[in-house]
């Protein structure tokens, strides 16, 4: 060491902390990459989103090579200290060297460089892949050694590096990846994947149309009355029953019966022949589940019944649909078809609407908790059947009542939540 000069000793200082800088900045680059973006990176053909994936696959192994380099440059480079301080003959010259050396590996190996990696970590981890790739593979018998070690030291203490699989996200943890997207995700595409997130939360008779409001088929009716209603029905689909809803014989598809209404000889017999058997929905199934079972079954439509069998509803696939993509409608000013704004800012609302409808359309913060129409977070409210032109404040929504038929609200107007005005608007 006597014999090298004393500025190449200084220059391999500093090459030396250019590697420990280059070892900090990409461990911390390499842990912090997005493992979302670095798949779908590594799924277009980066090259170093590749190299980057494949190193991480083993995350022990490349943890043992960065720590391996960065432990060896940073004692050898206080040896190097240590001769410079000598060389320099000064009293306490190694105590001086062992502070600064301290004080520029902090700043320029340690906090710079992993703080910038933080920031930029793709522009650090994927140049760095390139190095680590070769490097392990040189170095792989004395980073498997250590790596041994240390994972029989871990598993003293019961911990396995095995565990650390891939861990899948929960639903509120893809809520808060969604939620904090941004602009990376445009809000309406936002608002989708959180209703999609929601389905889990939310039951068939959540959004099941109830069935006193069941349209159908009654084959007790006269001949005359079922082909009218054939003829007039908005809907392509009914259910085909005797009586009541309760004997229902199953479901007809008006794309089945427009050719046979043709034929003179078209009859209740033959109607009963393109009739499709009933298909029939737990109640309290979460419409995530029942999407996947329309999807099974191939079907599109089915009746939703208590424990005790008795139908109490009927939902769709178009219902789930919408409480992802929001309401169907060809009417671009309305907003539901449940909902009719009107000019002083209120809203005539159907009694039968549901409160997840209203909340999702207007923007409103009803209580879902209870009933699930707003007939029925009426008269809980209430606790009696209101008379017409009854008014009370619903969850600090003016609201009044302007019909009620069979002990249900079938209209009430709703306004937007009521605001106490503060002191300074009274001062005012």
């Amino acid at each position: 060491m006597d014999d090298i000069p004393l500025g190449v000793l200084v220059g391999a200082l500093i090459f030396l902390l250019l590697l420990s800088a280059f070892f900090s900045g990409s461990e911390t680059g390499l842990m912090t990459l997005n493992r979302y973006r670095l798949r779908h990176l590594a799924k277009a053909g980066h090259p170093g989103a590749k190299r980057a994936l494949r190193l991480l696959e083993k995350p022990d192994r490349l943890i043992g090579l960065i720590l391996l380099g960065n432990n060896f440059v940073n004692i050898l480079a206080s040896s190097l200290v240590t001769v410079i301080a000598l060389r320099t003959g000064a009293q306490g010259a190694i105590a001086i060297g062992a502070g600064i050396l301290t004080l520029v590996v902090l700043i320029f190996a340690e906090v710079a460089p992993k703080t910038f990696a933080a920031l930029h970590p793709e522009r650090i981890a994927f140049p760095a892949a390139w190095i680590y790739g070769p490097l392990l593979k040189m170095l792989f018998p004395l980073v498997w050694l250590v790596n041994g070690i240390a994972n029989l030291v871990l598993k003293l203490f019961g911990f396995s590096s095995e565990d650390a699989n891939h861990t899948s996200l929960s639903s509120e943890e893809l809520r808060t990846v969604v939620n904090e997207a941004g602009a990376m995700i445009p809000r309406r595409h936002q608002k989708m994947l959180l209703s999609i997130l929601d389905l889990e939360k939310v039951t068939v008779e959540d959004i099941m149309i109830p069935r006193n409001e069941i349209t159908g088929i009654d084959l007790d009716d006269d001949w005359d009355d079922i082909l009218t209603l054939l003829e007039e029905s908005p809907y392509t689909r009914l259910p085909v029953y005797h009586g009541s809803i309760d004997r229902v014989e199953g479901f007809i598809h008006l794309r089945n019966v427009i050719p046979l209404m043709r034929d003179d000889d078209f009859d209740a017999e033959a109607l009963r022949k393109v009739i499709r058997e009933p298909y029939f929905i737990p109640e309290g199934t979460p419409l995530n589940t029942q999407l996947l079972n329309f999807q099974r079954h191939k079907r599109r439509y089915g009746l939703v019944v208590d424990e005790y069998g008795d139908i109490q509803g009927l939902v769709t696939l178009e219902d789930i649909l919408e409480e992802i993509v929001g309401e169907f409608t060809s009417d671009p000013a309305s907003l539901s078809r449940n909902i009719h704004p009107q000019d002083d800012g209120s809203y005539l609302i159907d009694g039968s609407a549901h409160i997840r409808e209203i909340n999702r359309a207007l923007g409103w913060n009803l209580p879902t908790d209870g009933p699930r129409t707003l007939s029925g977070l009426i008269i809980e409210h209430m606790e009696t059947i209101p008379e017409p032109g009854t008014s009370l404040l619903l969850d600090g929504h003016p609201v009044e009542i302007l019909q009620t038929i069979d002990n249900v609200v079938k209209t009430a107007r709703v306004a937007p939540r009521w605001k106490q005005p503060s002191q300074a608007d009274e001062n005012d």
